[in-house]
Protein backbone atom coordinates (compact mmCIF):
# COMPACT_ATOMS: atom_id res chain seq x y z
CA UNK A 1 0.00 0.00 0.00
CA UNK A 2 1.18 3.66 -0.58
CA UNK A 3 0.96 6.22 2.73
CA UNK A 4 0.60 9.39 1.97
CA UNK A 5 3.63 11.77 0.51
CA UNK A 6 5.62 8.85 0.43
CA UNK A 7 6.85 6.80 -2.82
CA UNK A 8 7.35 3.89 -1.69
CA UNK A 9 5.24 0.64 -0.98
CA UNK A 10 4.58 -0.31 2.56
CA UNK A 11 3.18 -2.70 4.26
CA UNK A 12 0.45 -3.25 7.55
CA UNK A 13 2.02 -4.71 10.69
CA UNK A 14 0.67 -5.94 13.49
CA UNK A 15 1.21 -3.22 16.62
CA UNK A 16 -0.20 -1.43 19.28
CA UNK A 17 -0.29 1.70 17.09
CA UNK A 18 -0.57 1.52 12.84
CA UNK A 19 2.69 0.51 11.77
CA UNK A 20 4.02 -0.38 7.94
CA UNK A 21 7.09 -1.85 7.01
CA UNK A 22 9.00 -0.87 3.85
CA UNK A 23 12.01 -2.58 2.34
CA UNK A 24 14.01 0.40 0.32
CA UNK A 25 17.00 1.13 -1.53
CA UNK A 26 19.66 3.38 -0.44
CA UNK A 27 18.29 5.92 -2.65
CA UNK A 28 14.44 5.54 -1.28
CA UNK A 29 16.25 5.72 2.64
CA UNK A 30 17.30 8.74 2.44
CA UNK A 31 13.98 10.11 0.40
CA UNK A 32 11.88 8.68 2.80
CA UNK A 33 13.56 10.06 5.95
CA UNK A 34 13.37 13.90 4.20
CA UNK A 35 9.88 13.58 3.66
CA UNK A 36 9.60 12.56 6.48
CA UNK A 37 10.95 15.48 8.11
CA UNK A 38 9.72 17.88 5.83
CA UNK A 39 6.06 16.90 6.96
CA UNK A 40 6.88 17.48 10.76
CA UNK A 41 7.92 13.66 11.64
CA UNK A 42 10.85 12.78 13.32
CA UNK A 43 13.20 9.73 14.12
CA UNK A 44 11.92 7.39 16.84
CA UNK A 45 14.74 5.08 16.72
CA UNK A 46 17.41 3.62 14.20
CA UNK A 47 18.96 0.14 14.31
CA UNK A 48 21.09 -2.47 12.85
CA UNK A 49 20.34 -6.43 12.63
CA UNK A 50 22.14 -9.55 11.30
CA UNK A 51 19.46 -11.29 9.37
CA UNK A 52 20.91 -15.38 8.27
CA UNK A 53 19.00 -14.88 5.08
CA UNK A 54 20.04 -11.39 3.32
CA UNK A 55 23.19 -10.10 5.71
CA UNK A 56 23.55 -7.32 7.69
CA UNK A 57 20.56 -4.90 7.66
CA UNK A 58 19.40 -0.87 8.89
CA UNK A 59 16.15 0.14 10.40
CA UNK A 60 14.54 3.25 11.08
CA UNK A 61 11.44 3.98 12.72
CA UNK A 62 10.07 6.95 11.87
CA UNK A 63 6.99 8.81 13.53
CA UNK A 64 4.55 9.93 10.89
CA UNK A 65 0.87 11.82 11.51
CA UNK A 66 -0.79 8.79 11.23
CA UNK A 67 1.33 6.40 12.76
CA UNK A 68 5.35 4.73 12.60
CA UNK A 69 7.11 3.78 9.57
CA UNK A 70 9.89 1.66 9.37
CA UNK A 71 12.31 1.39 6.76
CA UNK A 72 14.43 -1.49 6.31
CA UNK A 73 17.49 -1.51 4.19
CA UNK A 74 19.95 -4.59 3.12
CA UNK A 75 23.07 -2.49 3.97
CA UNK A 76 25.33 -3.59 0.75
CA UNK A 77 28.88 -3.67 1.26
CA UNK A 78 28.38 -2.65 5.21
CA UNK A 79 27.16 0.98 4.64
CA UNK A 80 24.18 2.69 4.33
CA UNK A 81 23.38 6.58 3.78
CA UNK A 82 23.58 8.91 6.36
CA UNK A 83 20.46 10.86 7.89
CA UNK A 84 22.12 12.20 10.50
CA UNK A 85 21.76 16.32 8.93
CA UNK A 86 18.43 15.54 8.38
CA UNK A 87 17.49 14.15 12.01
CA UNK A 88 20.41 14.83 14.70
CA UNK A 89 19.30 12.36 16.81
CA UNK A 90 20.69 9.70 14.30
CA UNK A 91 24.00 10.68 14.99
CA UNK A 92 24.91 8.83 17.57
CA UNK A 93 22.62 5.42 17.03
CA UNK A 94 24.56 5.10 13.37
CA UNK A 95 27.63 5.15 15.59
CA UNK A 96 26.24 2.36 17.55
CA UNK A 97 25.03 0.47 14.84
CA UNK A 98 29.11 0.63 13.61
CA UNK A 99 30.66 -0.22 16.71
CA UNK A 100 27.95 -3.20 17.63
CA UNK A 101 27.90 -4.12 13.88
CA UNK A 102 30.34 -2.66 11.70
CA UNK A 103 27.61 -1.14 9.35
CA UNK A 104 28.69 2.78 8.64
CA UNK A 105 26.99 5.45 7.95
CA UNK A 106 28.35 6.64 4.43
CA UNK A 107 29.21 10.77 4.71
CA UNK A 108 28.62 11.08 8.40
CA UNK A 109 30.60 14.02 9.53
CA UNK A 110 31.05 12.31 13.05
CA UNK A 111 32.46 8.56 12.99
CA UNK A 112 34.10 8.45 16.35
CA UNK A 113 32.97 5.39 18.58
CA UNK A 114 30.25 5.32 20.74
CA UNK A 115 30.04 2.05 22.39
CA UNK A 116 32.93 -0.03 22.03
CA UNK A 117 35.26 1.72 24.84
CA UNK A 118 37.99 -0.45 23.83
CA UNK A 119 36.08 -3.61 25.43
CA UNK A 120 36.33 -5.38 21.82
CA UNK A 121 38.45 -5.49 18.82
CA UNK A 122 37.86 -3.16 16.43
CA UNK A 123 37.58 -5.28 13.64
CA UNK A 124 35.04 -7.23 15.84
CA UNK A 125 31.33 -6.86 16.41
CA UNK A 126 29.59 -8.43 18.90
CA UNK A 127 26.01 -8.03 17.08
CA UNK A 128 27.10 -10.14 14.30
CA UNK A 129 26.46 -13.99 14.53
CA UNK A 130 29.35 -14.99 14.38
CA UNK A 131 30.84 -13.53 17.42
CA UNK A 132 30.43 -15.48 20.64
CA UNK A 133 28.41 -14.62 23.35
CA UNK A 134 31.22 -15.54 26.41
CA UNK A 135 34.00 -13.70 23.92
CA UNK A 136 36.87 -11.96 26.46
CA UNK A 137 39.63 -9.59 24.56
CA UNK A 138 42.25 -7.31 26.46
CA UNK A 139 41.34 -4.51 26.91
CA UNK A 140 43.06 -1.79 24.71
CA UNK A 141 43.50 1.61 25.04
CA UNK A 142 41.02 4.08 24.42
CA UNK A 143 41.74 7.54 22.79
CA UNK A 144 38.27 9.02 22.34
CA UNK A 145 38.89 12.66 20.37
CA UNK A 146 36.78 15.01 22.57
CA UNK A 147 36.20 18.32 20.69
CA UNK A 148 38.64 21.09 22.22
CA UNK A 149 37.72 24.32 22.87
CA UNK A 150 40.42 26.72 22.24
CA UNK A 151 40.82 30.55 23.41
CA UNK A 152 41.79 32.82 26.00
CA UNK A 153 40.90 31.81 29.31
CA UNK A 154 39.20 28.74 28.29
CA UNK A 155 39.11 25.71 31.01
CA UNK A 156 38.39 22.21 30.74
CA UNK A 157 36.28 20.25 33.97
CA UNK A 158 36.33 17.04 33.49
CA UNK A 159 33.77 14.74 35.92
CA UNK A 160 33.20 11.33 35.80
CA UNK A 161 32.79 8.72 34.50
CA UNK A 162 33.12 7.81 38.16
CA UNK A 163 30.21 9.89 40.47
CA UNK A 164 29.98 10.37 44.25
CA UNK A 165 26.21 8.19 44.48
CA UNK A 166 24.91 5.10 43.30
CA UNK A 167 24.46 6.18 39.55
CA UNK A 168 25.82 4.92 36.59
CA UNK A 169 28.96 6.12 34.94
CA UNK A 170 29.03 8.81 32.32
CA UNK A 171 31.61 11.44 31.53
CA UNK A 172 31.30 15.05 31.10
CA UNK A 173 33.33 17.24 29.80
CA UNK A 174 32.92 20.95 30.23
CA UNK A 175 34.95 23.81 27.96
CA UNK A 176 34.59 27.02 30.15
CA UNK A 177 35.52 30.49 30.96
CA UNK A 178 35.38 31.31 34.59
CA UNK A 179 31.69 29.65 35.89
CA UNK A 180 29.86 30.18 32.32
CA UNK A 181 30.22 26.95 30.30
CA UNK A 182 31.18 27.53 26.89
CA UNK A 183 30.35 23.52 25.62
CA UNK A 184 29.34 20.07 27.10
CA UNK A 185 30.43 17.19 25.33
CA UNK A 186 28.79 13.50 27.03
CA UNK A 187 30.77 10.25 26.81
CA UNK A 188 28.52 7.41 27.94
CA UNK A 189 28.79 3.74 27.22
CA UNK A 190 30.95 2.75 30.04
CA UNK A 191 29.11 -0.30 31.18
CA UNK A 192 27.74 -2.09 27.76
CA UNK A 193 25.82 -5.39 29.37
CA UNK A 194 25.78 -6.94 26.42
CA UNK A 195 21.64 -6.95 26.65
CA UNK A 196 20.82 -7.26 23.10
CA UNK A 197 22.95 -10.05 22.37
CA UNK A 198 21.93 -11.90 25.61
CA UNK A 199 18.32 -11.79 24.11
CA UNK A 200 19.16 -13.88 20.88
CA UNK A 201 19.88 -16.73 23.71
CA UNK A 202 16.31 -16.69 24.89
CA UNK A 203 12.36 -17.22 23.58
CA UNK A 204 9.64 -14.49 23.52
CA UNK A 205 8.83 -15.97 27.60
CA UNK A 206 12.11 -15.70 28.36
CA UNK A 207 12.91 -12.44 27.31
CA UNK A 208 10.16 -10.90 29.37
CA UNK A 209 12.09 -10.59 32.59
CA UNK A 210 15.29 -9.42 30.86
CA UNK A 211 12.90 -6.66 28.98
CA UNK A 212 11.67 -5.26 32.44
CA UNK A 213 15.74 -4.87 33.49
CA UNK A 214 16.83 -2.72 30.65
CA UNK A 215 16.55 0.19 32.48
CA UNK A 216 14.87 -0.57 35.60
CA UNK A 217 13.84 2.88 36.83
CA UNK A 218 10.98 1.95 33.30
CA UNK A 219 9.90 -1.44 34.34
CA UNK A 220 6.86 -1.43 33.60
CA UNK A 221 7.03 0.64 30.30
CA UNK A 222 9.89 -1.88 28.77
CA UNK A 223 7.95 -4.67 29.88
CA UNK A 224 4.73 -3.42 28.19
CA UNK A 225 6.39 -2.56 24.95
CA UNK A 226 8.00 -5.68 24.92
CA UNK A 227 4.62 -7.57 25.39
CA UNK A 228 3.11 -5.86 22.89
CA UNK A 229 5.83 -6.64 20.43
CA UNK A 230 5.98 -10.39 21.01
CA UNK A 231 2.14 -10.25 21.40
CA UNK A 232 1.73 -8.45 17.60
CA UNK A 233 4.39 -11.05 16.33
CA UNK A 234 2.32 -13.52 17.45
CA UNK A 235 -1.66 -12.26 16.82
CA UNK A 236 -2.03 -13.01 20.63
CA UNK A 237 -5.38 -11.47 22.44
CA UNK A 238 -4.78 -9.90 25.62
CA UNK A 239 -7.68 -10.07 28.26
CA UNK A 240 -9.47 -6.90 29.04
CA UNK A 241 -8.33 -6.78 32.48
CA UNK A 242 -4.99 -7.61 31.80
CA UNK A 243 -4.52 -4.19 29.41
CA UNK A 244 -6.52 -2.26 32.16
CA UNK A 245 -4.25 -3.36 35.01
CA UNK A 246 -1.26 -2.75 32.45
CA UNK A 247 -2.65 1.20 32.68
CA UNK A 248 -2.65 1.05 36.18
CA UNK A 249 1.05 0.06 36.72
CA UNK A 250 2.68 2.03 33.96
CA UNK A 251 0.41 4.99 35.41
CA UNK A 252 2.00 3.79 38.78
CA UNK A 253 5.46 4.10 37.24
CA UNK A 254 4.99 7.52 36.20
CA UNK A 255 4.18 8.72 39.80
CA UNK A 256 6.76 7.15 41.61
CA UNK A 257 9.31 8.30 39.48
CA UNK A 258 8.04 12.52 39.01
CA UNK A 259 7.79 12.09 42.82
CA UNK A 260 11.25 11.05 43.38
CA UNK A 261 12.65 13.79 40.72
CA UNK A 262 10.37 16.68 42.12
CA UNK A 263 11.99 15.82 45.39
CA UNK A 264 15.58 16.17 44.07
CA UNK A 265 14.91 19.10 42.04
CA UNK A 266 13.90 21.08 44.99
CA UNK A 267 16.78 19.58 47.02
CA UNK A 268 19.30 21.13 44.28
CA UNK A 269 17.77 24.06 44.11
CA UNK A 270 18.44 24.30 48.30
CA UNK A 271 15.01 23.34 49.37
CA UNK A 272 15.83 20.13 51.55
CA UNK A 273 12.44 20.00 52.85
CA UNK A 274 11.20 19.14 49.15
CA UNK A 275 13.35 16.04 49.01
CA UNK A 276 12.16 14.60 52.40
CA UNK A 277 8.34 15.41 51.80
CA UNK A 278 8.34 13.98 48.15
CA UNK A 279 10.83 11.04 49.34
CA UNK A 280 8.21 9.74 51.62
CA UNK A 281 5.23 10.00 49.22
CA UNK A 282 7.58 7.98 46.93
CA UNK A 283 8.85 5.93 49.51
CA UNK A 284 5.37 5.03 50.73
CA UNK A 285 4.13 3.83 47.06
CA UNK A 286 6.77 1.73 46.96
CA UNK A 287 6.18 0.30 49.81
CA UNK A 288 2.26 -0.13 48.33
CA UNK A 289 3.36 -1.54 44.99
CA UNK A 290 5.20 -4.31 47.51
CA UNK A 291 2.42 -5.06 49.24
CA UNK A 292 -0.02 -5.33 46.30
CA UNK A 293 2.48 -6.79 43.37
CA UNK A 294 5.32 -8.28 45.19
CA UNK A 295 8.16 -6.23 44.10
CA UNK A 296 8.87 -2.05 44.70
CA UNK A 297 9.42 -1.08 41.31
CA UNK A 298 6.84 -3.68 39.54
CA UNK A 299 9.27 -5.71 38.09
CA UNK A 300 8.17 -9.29 36.39
CA UNK A 301 4.45 -8.02 36.58
CA UNK A 302 3.46 -7.99 32.94
CA UNK A 303 4.41 -10.95 30.71
CA UNK A 304 3.61 -11.62 27.45
CA UNK A 305 -0.18 -12.32 27.27
CA UNK A 306 -1.00 -10.19 30.24
CA UNK A 307 -0.22 -9.88 34.04
CA UNK A 308 0.87 -12.02 36.88
CA UNK A 309 -0.95 -10.15 39.45
CA UNK A 310 -4.50 -9.25 40.39
CA UNK A 311 -5.83 -6.91 42.59
CA UNK A 312 -8.37 -7.40 44.96
CA UNK A 313 -11.59 -4.84 46.13
CA UNK A 314 -9.84 -4.36 48.95
CA UNK A 315 -6.28 -3.66 47.50
CA UNK A 316 -7.98 -0.85 45.02
CA UNK A 317 -9.11 0.75 48.46
CA UNK A 318 -6.05 0.94 49.98
CA UNK A 319 -4.65 2.34 46.26
CA UNK A 320 -7.48 4.93 46.57
CA UNK A 321 -6.59 5.96 49.90
CA UNK A 322 -3.19 6.72 48.97
CA UNK A 323 -4.20 8.54 45.38
CA UNK A 324 -6.60 10.45 47.90
CA UNK A 325 -3.00 11.33 50.43
CA UNK A 326 -0.64 12.00 47.68
CA UNK A 327 -3.35 14.42 45.64
CA UNK A 328 -3.75 16.55 49.26
CA UNK A 329 0.36 17.03 49.52
CA UNK A 330 1.35 17.45 45.98
CA UNK A 331 -1.27 20.32 45.62
CA UNK A 332 0.45 21.24 49.22
CA UNK A 333 4.16 21.19 47.99
CA UNK A 334 3.03 22.72 44.52
CA UNK A 335 2.20 25.41 46.47
CA UNK A 336 4.84 25.86 48.62
CA UNK A 337 7.54 25.12 45.11
CA UNK A 338 5.74 28.34 43.32
CA UNK A 339 6.18 30.64 45.88
CA UNK A 340 9.32 29.79 47.06
CA UNK A 341 11.50 32.53 45.47
CA UNK A 342 14.95 30.83 46.33
CA UNK A 343 13.50 28.14 43.98
CA UNK A 344 11.66 29.51 41.20
CA UNK A 345 15.28 31.95 41.07
CA UNK A 346 16.73 28.71 40.11
CA UNK A 347 13.93 27.27 37.92
CA UNK A 348 13.31 30.09 35.72
CA UNK A 349 15.24 30.38 32.48
CA UNK A 350 18.37 27.53 33.38
CA UNK A 351 18.61 25.11 31.15
CA UNK A 352 16.38 26.72 28.36
CA UNK A 353 15.74 24.43 25.16
CA UNK A 354 13.15 26.45 23.02
CA UNK A 355 10.48 24.84 20.89
CA UNK A 356 11.82 25.36 17.79
CA UNK A 357 15.53 23.83 18.91
CA UNK A 358 13.09 20.95 20.52
CA UNK A 359 11.55 20.46 17.12
CA UNK A 360 15.36 20.20 15.14
CA UNK A 361 16.99 17.95 17.59
CA UNK A 362 14.04 15.71 18.22
CA UNK A 363 13.74 16.16 21.83
CA UNK A 364 10.61 13.98 23.35
CA UNK A 365 9.28 12.70 26.13
CA UNK A 366 8.51 14.86 28.91
CA UNK A 367 11.14 17.22 28.71
CA UNK A 368 9.73 17.63 25.02
CA UNK A 369 6.14 18.31 25.83
CA UNK A 370 7.90 21.10 27.99
CA UNK A 371 9.43 22.58 25.36
CA UNK A 372 6.50 22.86 23.31
CA UNK A 373 6.55 19.75 21.52
CA UNK A 374 2.73 18.31 22.00
CA UNK A 375 3.42 14.74 21.42
CA UNK A 376 2.14 11.85 23.80
CA UNK A 377 1.54 8.48 23.04
CA UNK A 378 -1.55 7.75 25.20
CA UNK A 379 -2.96 10.86 23.38
CA UNK A 380 -2.02 10.51 19.88
CA UNK A 381 -2.21 6.83 19.68
CA UNK A 382 -3.84 5.21 22.97
CA UNK A 383 -4.17 1.59 22.90
CA UNK A 384 -6.69 0.00 25.88
CA UNK A 385 -7.17 1.48 28.23
CA UNK A 386 -6.27 4.79 27.52
CA UNK A 387 -8.63 4.98 24.43
CA UNK A 388 -11.41 5.93 26.65
CA UNK A 389 -9.52 7.65 29.44
CA UNK A 390 -9.37 11.03 27.35
CA UNK A 391 -5.89 11.90 28.56
CA UNK A 392 -5.15 15.42 29.50
CA UNK A 393 -1.59 16.42 28.08
CA UNK A 394 0.56 18.68 30.19
CA UNK A 395 2.47 20.83 27.71
CA UNK A 396 5.02 24.09 28.79
CA UNK A 397 6.55 26.23 26.24
CA UNK A 398 9.26 27.60 27.87
CA UNK A 399 11.66 24.31 27.92
CA UNK A 400 13.62 25.34 30.97
CA UNK A 401 13.70 24.00 34.28
CA UNK A 402 10.66 25.55 35.60
CA UNK A 403 8.94 24.09 32.64
CA UNK A 404 10.19 20.73 33.18
CA UNK A 405 9.28 20.57 36.90
CA UNK A 406 5.48 21.69 36.06
CA UNK A 407 4.82 19.08 33.85
CA UNK A 408 6.10 16.60 36.10
CA UNK A 409 3.45 18.13 38.61
CA UNK A 410 1.13 17.87 35.56
CA UNK A 411 1.61 14.27 35.04
CA UNK A 412 1.59 13.64 38.93
CA UNK A 413 -1.97 15.07 39.23
CA UNK A 414 -3.16 13.57 35.43
CA UNK A 415 -1.97 10.19 36.44
CA UNK A 416 -3.29 10.06 39.92
CA UNK A 417 -7.12 10.74 37.82
CA UNK A 418 -5.97 8.01 35.89
CA UNK A 419 -5.56 5.34 38.24
CA UNK A 420 -8.85 6.38 39.88
CA UNK A 421 -10.98 5.86 36.57
CA UNK A 422 -8.60 2.60 35.80
CA UNK A 423 -9.85 1.71 39.30
CA UNK A 424 -13.24 2.58 38.91
CA UNK A 425 -14.11 1.17 35.13
CA UNK A 426 -11.83 -2.11 35.96
CA UNK A 427 -13.24 -4.76 33.76
CA UNK A 428 -13.55 -8.49 35.18
CA UNK A 429 -12.05 -11.77 33.52
CA UNK A 430 -8.98 -13.12 33.06
CA UNK A 431 -5.66 -11.49 33.91
CA UNK A 432 -3.28 -13.11 31.22
CA UNK A 433 -3.59 -15.75 28.39
CA UNK A 434 -1.00 -18.12 26.75
CA UNK A 435 1.34 -16.75 24.00
CA UNK A 436 0.83 -18.16 20.77
CA UNK A 437 3.78 -19.38 18.42
CA UNK A 438 4.45 -16.79 16.26
CA UNK A 439 5.75 -17.69 12.43
CA UNK A 440 8.83 -17.62 12.13
CA UNK A 441 10.39 -14.20 10.94
CA UNK A 442 7.43 -12.80 12.02
CA UNK A 443 8.09 -9.15 13.21
CA UNK A 444 6.63 -7.42 16.06
CA UNK A 445 6.39 -3.92 17.40
CA UNK A 446 5.60 -2.41 20.68
CA UNK A 447 5.79 1.35 21.46
CA UNK A 448 4.96 2.77 25.08
CA UNK A 449 4.71 6.57 26.41
CA UNK A 450 6.96 5.42 29.62
CA UNK A 451 7.48 8.32 32.18
CA UNK A 452 10.75 9.51 30.18
CA UNK A 453 9.22 9.46 27.06
CA UNK A 454 8.31 6.82 24.55
CA UNK A 455 9.91 3.29 24.71
CA UNK A 456 10.31 1.21 21.34
CA UNK A 457 11.12 -2.77 21.42
CA UNK A 458 11.53 -3.79 17.29
CA UNK A 459 11.45 -7.63 17.33
CA UNK A 460 12.57 -10.19 15.02
CA UNK A 461 11.05 -13.87 15.76
CA UNK A 462 13.26 -17.10 14.65
CA UNK A 463 11.81 -20.78 15.21
CA UNK A 464 10.15 -21.68 17.81
CA UNK A 465 9.29 -18.42 19.45
CA UNK A 466 12.94 -17.73 19.94
CA UNK A 467 14.31 -14.27 19.70
CA UNK A 468 16.39 -13.61 16.44
CA UNK A 469 16.56 -9.96 17.07
CA UNK A 470 15.38 -7.50 19.59
CA UNK A 471 16.47 -3.93 19.63
CA UNK A 472 15.26 -2.06 22.90
CA UNK A 473 15.16 1.84 22.52
CA UNK A 474 14.70 4.56 25.74
CA UNK A 475 13.98 7.83 24.92
CA UNK A 476 17.67 9.24 26.25
CA UNK A 477 19.37 8.58 23.26
CA UNK A 478 16.71 11.56 21.75
CA UNK A 479 17.77 13.56 24.66
CA UNK A 480 21.20 12.80 25.95
CA UNK A 481 22.59 15.46 23.52
CA UNK A 482 20.02 18.13 24.22
CA UNK A 483 21.84 18.52 27.80
CA UNK A 484 24.76 19.52 26.17
CA UNK A 485 22.69 22.24 24.41
CA UNK A 486 20.83 23.41 27.73
CA UNK A 487 23.84 23.77 29.51
CA UNK A 488 25.26 26.62 26.92
CA UNK A 489 26.11 30.13 28.93
CA UNK A 490 24.69 28.57 32.24
CA UNK A 491 27.19 28.26 35.22
CA UNK A 492 29.10 25.25 36.14
CA UNK A 493 26.92 24.94 39.59
CA UNK A 494 23.51 24.99 37.66
CA UNK A 495 24.49 21.78 35.54
CA UNK A 496 23.12 18.95 38.49
CA UNK A 497 19.84 20.94 38.61
CA UNK A 498 19.78 21.04 34.87
CA UNK A 499 20.50 17.49 34.76
CA UNK A 500 18.26 15.84 37.03
CA UNK A 501 15.54 18.26 35.51
CA UNK A 502 16.11 15.71 32.62
CA UNK A 503 16.61 12.44 34.42
CA UNK A 504 18.00 10.61 31.47
CA UNK A 505 18.52 6.96 31.48
CA UNK A 506 22.58 5.70 31.15
CA UNK A 507 21.20 2.28 31.07
CA UNK A 508 18.86 2.81 28.99
CA UNK A 509 21.49 3.55 26.40
CA UNK A 510 24.13 1.13 26.76
CA UNK A 511 22.46 -2.18 26.13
Amino acid sequence: MRIEHFDIDFTLIPSNVPTWLARVDAHQWRTACFQVRQHGGRLVSLWGADARETGLVIYAALAIPTGLAVLRLNATDNSYPDISEIFPAANRMQRAAFDLFGIKANDARDQRKWLRHASWPENRFPLRKEFPINSTYPTESDHYAFVAVEGEGVHEIPVGPVHAGTIEPGHFRFSIIGERVLRLEERLGYKHKGIEKRFETMDLNQGAKLAGRVSGDSTVGYAWAYAMATESASATIVPPRAAWLRGLLLERERIANHLGDLGFLGNDAGLAFGLAQFSILKENLLRTNYALFQHRYLMDTIIPGGVTRDIAEADAEIIQTEIDQVRETVIRMREIYDEHAGLQDRFMGAGQVLPETAARLGLCGLAGRASGQAWDLRVQFPCEPYDTLDVAMATQNSGDVAARVNVRFDEVMESLRLCECILDRLPYGDIATPLLLAPEHAFGLGWVEGWRGEILIALQVGKNNAIERLHPHDPSWQNWPLIEYAIIDNIVPDFPLINKSFNLSYSGQDL
